[in-house]
């Protein structure tokens, strides 16, 4: 099972390779073109906030729910269609609502979000307008979401995989045709957002219909919501959204702060988190994505020693995967940054305060993958409560620690409490699964992460001889 499930994790990490230098060549181009301003912030936190609740309603709460559900239905034998078209029936309009709500109450929420905006009337209108166009958005990424469950819980893993390079050419679509048409051009990229989530879904239909498993929606939340099933997947949203809830406040919180310190601050963040989504997209996500309905279909036949070697060759795989690449980003910082973003309008002072960004999010990497391999762990087993109790924790650590670190770094302060309360989020979520006795480690972890401690002593001094010796800012004039 374990090469099987390689083979799977490699095809997302890979097609999520794709989707991720699409990302870079987005954030390179907002860069260039519009640098770090008060519009660029402003995109920044009017975008945050579909995201959000993308997060939410989508690819969290929902889909830790979803996924163990339908692979249940699916090993008893029954048919999943009944079940999918209430949970697609259900979401869309609970969904649809909330997004009505955001579109109606933009100006209320983007002050809330970010009141430093307003010292800049020009961007704080700009994020308004931004804010109304995107915020629809959830409805169409939430259904992305829905099908892509169905996708990974039948093995088709390529589709949902690939599906976010749509919204990333989109954008930089957006921003090279749409900009000169628009006053403020940034607007450009709030449309881009819409057409590539129109776009996410549509490539996800025809692989749906191959299984034959489309989703339906119908007109009645109340006859979607009495279904047994659904009120089982609802109930086991409601502690997930909590979760998720406290991770994205804590986000929200974070950016609050951002947009009161200096201009560009919100910007330089953005970046650099960015950067330190790139591997945890091609290892966290991908490993995340294969191992849920893997354990969930360990645990429904009850193969205790099946699920204990599952979420083993996770960590194992985290561990080595993981750690050389936050090691290579905090000595990399400013290489990789003047490289992805040095160009146009973003200048040389922007390059030193997102590599401070980047640093400060680096020890929090292997954090970030090890909860998208633990936390499955629970989830599998129908047992959102624990790691939502974790998540919380989590949130309150975070700006425990904004408190001693955002005086002394401003914001990168931001990017190392988040870093550090991933890492203790991860630590507990091991320690519990470990003390439960669902967790058996395999024998030989000493020798393994000696042999990972010397390969990263290695790696470390390769880089520091090499990084010191070469003006990385000075590309700029060469860009090419």
């Amino acid at each position: 099972m374990p090469f099987n499930l390689f083979r799977s994790a490699a095809l997302v990490s890979a097609l999520t390779l794709v989707s991720r230098v699409a990302g870079l060549v987005r954030e390179n181009l907002i860069a260039s073109v519009f640098g770090a301003s008060a519009f660029t912030d402003a995109f920044f936190v009017a975008f945050r906030l579909p995201n959000m609740l993308r997060r939410m309603f989508a690819e969290g709460a929902f889909s830790q729910a979803f996924v163990p559900l339908l692979a249940a239905a699916r090993r008893e034998g029954e048919r999943p269609n009944e079940l999918i078209n209430r949970v697609a029936t259900a979401l869309f309009w609970i969904v649809t609502a909330v997004a009505a709500l955001g579109v109606i109450g933009a100006p209320v929420v983007l002050w809330g979000v970010a009141s430093g905006l307003a010292r800049d009337p020009a961007a704080f209108d700009a994020g308004v307008v931004m804010t109304r166009l995107m915020f629809p958005y959830i409805v169409l990424i939430s259904l992305v979401s829905l099908c892509g469950g169905i996708l990974n819980t039948w093995q088709r893993f390529a589709v949902p995989a690939l599906t976010p390079v749509l919204l990333n050419l989109a954008i930089i679509a957006a921003a090279l045709l749409l900009a000169p048409r628009f006053d403020p051009p940034i607007l450009a990229l709030a449309v881009g957002v819409m057409i590539g989530g129109i776009a996410q879904l549509a490539i996800q239909v025809p692989a749906l219909r191959r299984i034959g498993l489309t989703p339906r929606i119908g007109l009645s939340v109340r006859a979607a919501l009495t279904d047994a099933r659904t009120r089982r997947m609802m109930a086991l949203m409601a502690p997930g959204i909590l979760a998720v809830s406290a991770h994205q406040v804590s986000l929200l919180i974070n950016t609050h702060i951002a947009s009161r310190l200096t201009t560009g601050s919100v910007t330089w963040v953005s970046f650099g988190d960015r950067l330190m989504e790139f591997p945890q997209g091609l290892l966290g996500v991908a490993l995340g994505t294969v191992l849920l309905p893997s354990l969930s279909a360990a645990v429904a036949a009850d193969d205790d020693a099946e699920y204990s070697l599952l979420l083993d060759w996770g960590l194992r795989l985290a561990i080595v995967l993981a750690l050389p690449c936050a090691l290579a980003m905090v000595l990399m910082a400013e290489p990789l940054t003047a490289l992805l973003y040095h160009y146009g309008r973003f200048g040389a002072d922007d390059v030193v305060m997102t590599a401070r960004a980047v640093a400060a999010y680096s020890p929090g990497l292997l954090g970030f993958v090890a909860v998208k391999v633990l936390a499955p762990g629970f989830f599998a087993r129908q047992n959102v409560r624990t790691p939502v109790k974790i998540a919380v924790a989590a949130m309150v650590l975070t700006q425990a620690l904004n408190l001693v670190f955002v005086p002394q770094l401003a914001h990168a302060g931001l990017a190392l409490s988040i870093s550090l309360a991933a890492v203790a989020n991860a630590g507990l979520l091991l320690w519990l699964l470990i003390r439960g006795g669902r967790y058996r480690p395999a024998p030989h972890w000493l020798r393994f992460l000696l042999q990972v401690g010397f390969a990263l002593f290695c790696l470390g001094g390769a880089i520091a001889l090499w990084i010191p010796g070469f003006d990385w800012q000075a590309m700029q004039a060469t860009p090419l």
